[in-house]
């Protein structure tokens, strides 16, 4: 037989589903996976099943229905006082792992260079390495997750065609700053460069620090394709609803990426969506001090224990140094010896690393409902107290 593309043919099963099923087994609390244990907003949901009713659910415009192309550009307005055209500006996407993978797909040309933060999100680098790019890594540290601003200089160089930028980043819980947002446009302009920017989590940050997309920066609003998701803005995972801006030139490009992957996305979903995008203040508030919450929770909780957490200014994970607990193996050994001895499983931050190695810290999740979270801290404070 011959052989199969040599890009994902060498990946192995994730390692979200190896401790999934291994938690499973062992019925185990899953800290791992990051998605909420709610089912999201009521009258969200209730959104789209009346029109799932009363709309139409054949195709719709490959670009996304009006309602929810308009309702993007004015979130944007609104938050970040971006002016955008939601006729040639925004399009939606099944989720937005789909919308990378269409900005990648359409951007880059086999030889050229992309930029990219590690620990990152999983699918980053098959599809960069997949669209014929060779990924250039800079690497942050824990605890506090600082900008090495030499080394992604040093990143940058005629090559690159694109920066992919995550904020807030998954899995770190890191928001980039004023500062660097400036540094890293200042790169992306000098260089001639595109930016991808995954925002998935922007309305997901704590103690008063703000999102500042990189497209509000100087010269950087026709470099820039912003990322979005319904699925984290809503706790509506499972919908995979996302939705690209950017300007019309890259947009038109983008679509045609689109056209051979997707092409459409459920419509009385993003007519859901577009709704939700419209809720008044109080809704993200809620949802941002709601996630601060539950990170508290969790922090108060693994520090009890004697584990060290690492900063976290956004998104679902909380990361944890447990080596202060005396445990003598490596992260994937400490993951798989809570979820077997302690019934509570999380995701070894080597995992997010492109190396790998021992990174010494567990990744856990804590958009889950108090009680679930109480009861992991329960479990473990009850291990190591043993």
């Amino acid at each position: 037989m011959k052989s199969a593309n040599e890009i994902f043919a060498g990946y192995g099963t994730t390692v979200f589903e190896v401790m999934s099923r291994l938690a499973i087994e062992h019925n185990s609390i899953n800290l791992g996976q990051g998605f909420p244990s709610g089912n999201g907003p009521e009258d969200v949901r209730a959104k789209a099943a009346e029109c799932l009713g009363d709309q139409p659910n054949q195709y719709p415009p490959m670009l996304g229905v009006p309602e929810l192309r308009q309702a993007v550009a004015d979130h944007d307005k609104r938050f970040y006082g971006l002016d955008v055209d939601w006729q040639t500006e925004v399009m939606v996407t099944s989720g937005a792992t789909e919308a990378l993978a269409d900005c990648l797909f359409a951007l880059i040309n086999p030889g050229d260079e992309v930029v990219v933060f590690e620990p990152l999100y999983d699918s980053y680098i098959p599809i960069i390495r997949r669209a014929g790019a060779m990924p250039k890594i800079v690497r942050l540290e824990p605890p506090n997750w600082d900008v090495p601003r030499e080394a992604l200089e040093a990143a940058f160089s005629d090559k690159t065609k694109l920066i992919l930028f995550n904020t807030p980043m998954n899995p770190t819980g890191k928001v980039f700053d004023a500062d660097e947002i400036a540094f890293i446009a200042g790169l992306v302009e000098r260089y001639d460069a595109y930016a991808v920017c995954d925002e998935v989590y922007e309305h997901i940050k704590f103690d008063g620090w703000n999102h500042i997309p990189l497209m509000t920066q100087p010269g950087m609003r026709e470099r820039c394709l912003r990322i979005g998701s319904a699925g984290k803005t809503f706790s509506l995972t499972g919908w995979k609803v996302g939705y690209i801006t950017a300007c019309a030139g890259l947009l038109s490009i983008v679509a045609k990426a689109h056209q051979f992957v997707t092409f459409t996305t459920p419509p009385n979903l993003q007519r859901a969506v577009a709704f939700g995008l419209r809720k008044d203040d109080a809704y993200f508030d809620a949802l941002a001090a709601d996630m601060q919450h539950k990170r508290d929770v969790l922090r108060s909780g693994l520090e009890g224990i004697g584990m060290a957490t690492a900063a976290c200014h956004g998104t679902y994970f909380l990361n944890a140094d447990f080596k202060p607990l005396g445990f003598n193996g490596s992260d994937v050994d400490f993951c798989r010896h809570i979820t077997v001895e302690a019934g509570v499983t999380a995701i070894p931050v080597s995992a997010f690393y492109n190396q790998g190695g021992d990174s010494g810290v567990a990744r856990f999740c804590f958009c889950k409902e108090d009680q679930v979270l109480e009861q992991a801290i329960e479990r473990l404070a009850r291990h190591f107290a043993g």
